[in-house]
């Protein structure tokens, strides 16, 4: 592509993974954010929870000032707190919808406009089409609470068979259960990430056919499949890891199937650019300079190729 993306879409970054030891809402959180927000290569910033109340006002200062967008992402608080949204156990299920519920009140607070969830466990064949009625009921509820903060919600579709072992899951069943979910809450949407995506044995352009009508966001990264090698599972290796699935042609192949489904697509009419993210992480070793360089150069090879 000769054109320069930011005709086509606004990159985002996964705050807590490209800096882990902010994953759990403590550590150098208002450092790492001003590094990114004042790059200009990234427009949107995904955030968690941020425990300190004044280092969220701060963050949310620092946002403001740079022009970012910001969403919320709630999947560590999902995956650390063994928060099941599909549970069949109706107080466990409760509890997750009420946690969550504080959380979405936090993104309002950094002035984030999406919040991002996923599913709990797959429960096995048998108990699948209940335990997704339960997920699109929790979705439901969090989504009432989440449009008096002007918030949109989005769940992220992961893997079900590898590591996470989400409910959702396949395409095809992500694309459904929006379906449903949109009848009352149009802004509901899909995150479809390329490294969940390689773990659930889809390819790009079908898996993002199947999810297109609702994608609000896709994310790119790199996973490692075979099992025994360093970084196996999903934990988003930077591209080109040694034993990983993607580098610098897969991300261009998922490009083109981006802009095939014409999610990236020049329309000044739109009104807002579409994002893409880059959900990497540093693995033991790396640094996060080292791995936010890679990425960006990764990105550039790879646009122009795609």
């Amino acid at each position: 592509m000769n054109e320069h993306w930011n005709a086509f879409c606004d990159l985002s970054l996964v705050h807590f993974l490209a800096f882990p030891e902010c994953g759990g809402g403590d550590g150098p959180i208002l450092e790492s954010v001003t590094r990114v927000a004042e790059d200009d290569f990234f427009g949107v910033l995904e955030v968690s929870r941020i425990n300190d109340s004044a280092i969220r006002r701060q963050a949310r200062d620092v946002i403001e000032q740079t022009h970012m967008q910001v969403a919320f992402g709630a999947q560590p608080i999902i995956l650390g707190g063994k928060l099941n949204l599909n549970s069949l156990e109706g107080a466990e299920r409760a509890k997750a919808v009420q946690t969550l519920m504080s959380y979405v009140e936090q993104a309002a607070e950094i002035g984030a406009r999406r919040f991002v969830l996923l599913s709990g466990a797959d429960p096995g064949p048998e108990k699948r089409a209940a335990a997704t009625q339960a997920l699109s009921g929790s979705i439901i509820e969090l989504c009432s609470h989440a449009r008096q903060f002007q918030i949109s919600l989005a769940l992220e579709t992961f893997d079900r068979a590898v590591d996470k072992k989400a409910l959702i899951g396949p395409a095809g069943e992500a694309a459904a259960l929006a379906a449903e979910v949109k009848r009352d809450f149009p802004d509901f949407g899909l995150v479809y990430d390329q490294a969940h995506m390689t773990l659930l044995e889809e390819t790009p352009l079908a898996g993002l056919t199947a999810v297109k009508e609702h994608l609000v966001h896709a994310h790119v990264g790199n996973a490692v499949k075979r099992p025994g090698q360093p970084s196996y599972g999903d934990l988003h290796p930077r591209f080109g890891f040694p034993g990983g699935e993607h580098d610098v042609p897969e991300l261009a192949e998922y490009l083109r199937a981006l802009f095939e489904i014409g999610y990236l697509c020049a329309d000044p009419h739109i009104g807002h650019r579409p994002w893409v993210g880059f959900e990497i992480k540093p693995q033991p070793g790396e640094t996060s300079e080292a791995v936010l360089a890679g990425l960006k150069r990764a990105w550039r090879e790879a646009w122009y190729k795609a």
